[in-house]
């Protein structure tokens, strides 16, 4: 399955996004639904929160008191990391059991809003970011949500830069303009390039789309997949000609390791020819080649 990471800052509309690629067929996860529902009463998360923080962190009906908890946790970094380590588990199950609802071709969409600052997206295919003008987004945030304006500006400046977001992103769908240009465009996404890298990575058939030239944030973000699909933070990585297409270099040990990640290379985006020595890009939106290197 194509697994996509959705984020944007405060404002800019993502979740109009996510709501669009769920009419579309997406199977849409969000990470801060996910993060109140293994909270709620009666699960073992509350459960467990309580029993870390006490019985204070409880409202007057048995919900999660999340300001008084955040009090406690944003002042504290031992406190926030044992909350996280309680959260974190129960999430990471709730979203693997929410993405196994998808077919083999199927899109799934991980709504996450801090990809950028937490340095995330190389642990999905595609990273979508949903961008606006500043000046838009303080308008929605003080007319739309009451927001008022130096909690949105502040809000605003807590959050990536748009240079950041920029550079992790492999889609930038801008919504300055109307609700019906932003849904036209994930459309055209959705239909142009979602749904054959999907129906690709299930059938084990690259992009026949024409490549183009790489850039240098290109090429870092899919070496940076590469080696966080195979586990290999140190695989070293090099791009062939960075005036041309993607083209990609991994070096490895020998024949056996070769052979082994060319095993471990389905499901990645990466096909894997019949040589077993190069793979070919299944995105059409960034077509490339893959060559596994060894010693001469």
């Amino acid at each position: 399955m194509l697994r996509i990471g959705l984020t944007g800052g405060i404002g800019a509309g993502k979740s109009a996004v996510a709501a669009r690629l769920a009419e579309s067929g997406a199977v849409v996860v969000d990470a801060d639904r996910l993060a109140r529902e293994v909270v709620e009463p009666g699960t073992p998360g509350l459960a467990a929160v309580v029993a870390a923080f006490g019985a204070d962190v409880l409202a007057e009906d048995g919900s999660l008191d999340r300001p008084k908890l955040g009090k406690i946790v944003f002042a504290d970094d031992a406190a926030r990391a044992r909350l996280n380590g309680i959260l974190h588990p129960l999430i990471g199950a709730l979203t693997a059991e929410r993405a196994a609802a998808a077919p083999p071709d199927g899109i799934v969409v991980h709504d996450i809003p801090l990809i950028v600052e937490g340095g995330s997206g190389a642990s999905f295919h595609l990273v979508v970011v949903v961008m606006a003008a500043e000046e838009v987004r303080l308008r929605r945030l003080t007319e739309l949500r009451r927001m008022p304006l130096e909690d949105a500006r502040a809000r605003i400046a807590a959050q990536a830069t748009d240079e950041q977001r920029v550079a992790a992103a492999d889609v930038l769908l801008d919504n300055s303009g109307g609700l019906a240009e932003l849904r036209a465009a994930v459309d055209a996404l959705w239909e142009d390039r979602l749904v054959p890298y999907a129906s690709g990575i299930a059938k084990g058939v690259p992009s026949s789309a024409t490549p183009g030239t790489v850039t240098d944030a290109h090429f870092d973000r899919a070496a940076a997949r590469l080696r966080s699909w195979l586990h290999r933070p140190d695989l070293r990585v090099e791009c062939a000609d960075k005036s041309g297409p993607l083209e990609l270099q991994a070096f490895l040990a020998d024949a056996d390791e070769v052979r082994a990640v060319a095993g471990a290379l389905p499901g990645s985006g990466w096909i894997v020819a019949s040589d077993h020595v190069t793979a070919h890009s299944a995105d059409p939106g960034n077509p490339g080649v893959l060559h596994l290197r060894t010693p001469a």
